[in-house]
């Protein structure tokens, strides 16, 4: 699909996590339109090559390193986006952070740390950004994910933390649309190419290796796979025999 290069000219845009992966995409193809685009991230090595694309695509373009998680330093990011691109038009909230771990080996920090980033760190700079959305009728666009959609192994924090996205983005529409701001949500699969795919996918595959060696060495194969031992393992995926309702869960 081809749209006009000037589609956005005048519109400014604030990307969390457009330093990186699916929000460094979506940052680019907003620029590609003619909006100017704030990229945000935690640390500014993940922002300075995606910025100097920005500019040049000929748009204005800011990066500012702030964390999520912490109120202050949000509103921090946000007001210097309104002060140095003119106002904020349009919200994409995408920073996040996903590890593999069972949820028998996850840690009460583990967990909160992605829950904080991922569903926290959402609410945090929406509202935030609140007040210059009101003021030019914008749009807020939350990035969500499919894995919450079925019970996938290793992902029980990340998988609480979109569901909390989900959620939030509904309350959120309903709140927010008499201020003329609209609020959607985007949930994209397994995205090839991107950092957090390779990290999931390698984190399967070395999951799905550790356990096979441990079962064969135990000399019972069979007992093994009776008990839900891996056998096999798809892209993202890890496939256990002996449960034929539940043979594959995605890690995407």
């Amino acid at each position: 699909m081809t749209f006009r290069s000037d589609l956005l000219k005048g519109k400014t845009a604030l990307v969390t996590g457009g330093g990186t992966g699916i929000c460094r995409g979506i940052a680019l193809a907003l620029a590609d339109v003619g909006c100017n685009v704030a990229i945000a991230s935690r640390k500014e090595e993940h922002l300075d090559p995606t910025v100097q694309e920005l500019k040049q695509r000929g748009v204005g373009a800011l990066a500012v390193a702030g964390d999520v998680r912490d109120p202050a330093a949000v509103e921090r990011v946000v007001a210097k986006t309104a002060e140095t691109l003119g106002g904020i038009d349009i919200l994409i909230n995408g920073a996040a952070g996903n590890f593999v771990c069972l949820a028998e080996n996850l840690s009460p920090n583990g967990f909160g740390t992605v829950v904080d980033i991922d569903l926290k760190g959402t609410f945090n700079v929406s509202k935030a950004a609140l007040p210059h959305l009101k003021a030019r009728r914008g749009v807020v666009l939350n990035i969500s994910a499919t894995l919450q959609l079925l019970g996938t192994v290793g992902q029980s924090h990340a998988a609480a933390a979109k569901a909390g996205i989900d959620s939030l983005t509904r309350t959120l529409a309903a709140e927010w649309g008499p201020y003329g701001v609209r609020v959607n949500g985007l949930a994209p699969g397994p995205v090839d190419g991107t950092e957090g795919v390779r990290r999931l996918d390698h984190a399967s595959r070395s999951r799905h290796d550790q356990r096979t060696v441990s079962a064969r060495t135990n000399g019972d194969d069979r007992r093994g796979r009776e008990r839900g031992a891996v056998s096999g393992v798809g892209r993202f995926g890890v496939h256990h025999r002996g449960r034929p309702r539940n043979r594959w869960r995605l890690c995407g």
